[in-house]
Order: C-alpha cells, then structure tokens, then sequence
C-alpha cells in the first residue's frame, strides 16, 4: 500500500478526539483514546505520526509492506467495526520471549523524560506484539529484577505483585506502531480507567490467536495496530447514542476503500433488496463463514438509522435470530 496514502489516513484519524486506537493481540492489548478538550501533541518521525495527552500516547508507522483492512462484526446486540493496519505473517513477528525478560532504556519512548525508565518484557510470547512494563522508580526495577527468567504467570513468580504495587507505564510495541499508557492500574476487581488502558487476560491468551476470531482477516495477514473510527450509535466511551449519519457515512466509505469487496457487494445486495420491499433469499456460506455476519450487520445499520421498510421485520426474523456466540465479538 501507498505510504503516502497511509499516512494521510494516520494523520486524519489521529487528529479526531473520537477515534481510538490500540496495538495488541487476542488477550493482551493497549487502548489509546482521548477527550475532545484534552491537550495533545501530535508530532512526524519519518513515515510515524504520534499523539501523546497526559494519560498515554500512540505512534503509528506507515511501512511499505502494510496494508489497511477495514471491517465490521456483529455484537451482542449492535455492531463493531475497525481498522487493522496489517503485515503479512511472515513479516509481522517480534521477538516472543516467554520469561520476564530486563531490556533496558526507552530510548524510543514517545516522551524525552520517559527515555530513562527500564523496560521489562512481559514475556507474553506474542507473535506481532511485545508488552512491556517501563519502570522509573530504582527500587521498583531491583525488586522486579529478582524475577527476571520466570514467567509472570508462574505460581512462585512474584512479578505481578511487584507490577501492581509499582503502577509502571505500560508499553506495547508492534512492527507498526506502540501504545503508551501512563495512567495507574486498576486493582484486580477494579474498572480500567477512562481513557488509555490495558488488558492482560491469561485465558485469552491461552487460545494463541493473533485477533479475535469475529475479525474477518486474510489468512496472512497479521493485525499489528488498530484504529476504530466514530461509531453511528456509540461514544467513546461505548455509551449509546442517537444513530449519527455522518459517522456512518464516512465508516462505510472506509469499508467500500479498505474491506473486502465481495462483502461488501453482499452487504450492497442486502441494502438494496430491503429497501426495495424484497422479500429475505438466501445467503450462502460459499467457503466465508463471515457471509451471514456480513448480513446481520447491514440489517442492523438500517434498523438504527430507522429507515422504513415492508421487509425489513421479515429480514431480521432470518437473519437476526439465535445469534451464534461466534458471530458475536469479544
């Protein structure tokens, strides 16, 4: 993909307060959002963008070789959609250490005083993300070294304890892109905070999966970042709201741009089938098992929007009913 055009689209999504971001993989992730009234600083590293606020920062990398993936999944009762910034597996992957592992220095942190703080590995084994912890505090770094050559998750490793007590910034890094968060972590029956934050999930983790599995992805195609424009009927924040056109609009251009074309005709078919009065036809799987997804989707985008339809009831009785739970996202 062009890396003009890639970082056209950087720039336009990092500079909308709406949008988020986040680098990650199926279990471990790094959310980066904002407020429309918080400071920002955006600033160009070559073919980077970055956006740092107070509470965290993202860089994003427009690479040769890295293409855009735009799609949509249905949830439990609406819809998601997203933009991964991909690599092809064999070009995707990071270093996979299974041991907490000492790196040294942030010498690549996105602010200049964060530069000093040491970078412990996780040890999480990811193929496309490394997760770190950025201490700054001496006596932090020297009891979390005692811990160094053991997973995090062994039952004699007192590395979380040492992680918790010490709130370090969290780090993630992909081939395209990293995620700072600076914000304190929540306790293990708390609720992230607003804003950036992270997850780490051992039972996730567990299935080995580099994205979850209602994503529609190319087979060789590795998610290495995300963005995730404003959404029609949800904030921020997830909270609902009045079905906005204009976002719904710009998302689908996205999709007719960066998604994939025959699910998209599909979702075209669909549309136009209900808003003409047709009756439901069948939609078959025809080797993508996202077909029927696909569907559901469109469905619902016109219900929230209120169009007015003869069929659309009918519509919905077929293709909206006993969701499976793996078309819905995680």
């Amino acid at each position: 993909m062009d890396p003009d055009e890639l970082s056209e689209f950087f720039d336009k999504q990092l500079k909308d307060p709406n949008t988020a971001w986040s680098v990650g993989s199926f279990g471990a992730i790094a959310e980066f959002m904002r407020d429309p009234d918080e400071p920002v600083t955006f600033r160009r590293h070559g073919t980077a963008r970055s956006a740092v606020t107070a509470r965290g920062g993202i860089l994003v990398d427009a690479q040769i070789g890295s293409r855009l993936i735009a799609s949509e999944s249905p949830t439990a009762e609406a819809w998601s959609h997203r933009v991964a910034v991909c690599l092809p597996q064999q070009l995707c992957g990071m270093n996979r250490r299974f041991e907490l592992t000492e790196i040294g220095p942030d010498v690549e942190a996105l602010r200049s005083e964060d530069r000093r703080g040491i970078l412990f590995d996780l040890g999480l084994g990811l193929l496309q993300v490394d997760a770190f912890v950025r201490i700054s505090d001496p006596a932090a770094a020297s009891a979390l070294r005692r811990h160094v050559g053991k997973s995090v998750f062994a039952a004699d490793s007192g590395a979380m304890s040492v992680i918790l007590d010490a709130n370090p910034h969290r780090v993630f890094v992909s081939k395209l892109g990293r995620v700072e968060v600076f914000q304190r972590i929540p306790p293990p029956d708390g609720k992230s905070p607003e804003g950036p934050h992270t997850h780490v999930l051992p039972k996730l983790l567990a299935n080995g999966r580099t994205h979850a599995a209602t994503e529609p992805l190319p087979g060789d195609w590795v998610p290495c970042v995300h963005c995730y424009p404003p959404h029609p009927i949800r904030d921020g924040q997830g909270r609902s709201r009045p079905f906005d056109a204009d976002s719904h609009f710009v998302f689908q251009a996205m999709l007719e741009r960066y998604g994939d074309a025959k699910r998209v005709a599909l979702k075209e078919r669909v549309i136009s089938a209900v808003m003409a009065g047709g009756e439901p036809f069948a939609i078959n799987p025809d080797g993508d098992r996202f077909r029927r997804a696909t569907a559901r989707v469109a469905l619902r985008q016109l219900q929230a929007s209120g169009v007015q339809s003869a069929t659309l009831a009918a519509w919905l009785a077929a293709y909206d009913r006993g969701e499976r739970a793996e078309d819905s996202c995680v």
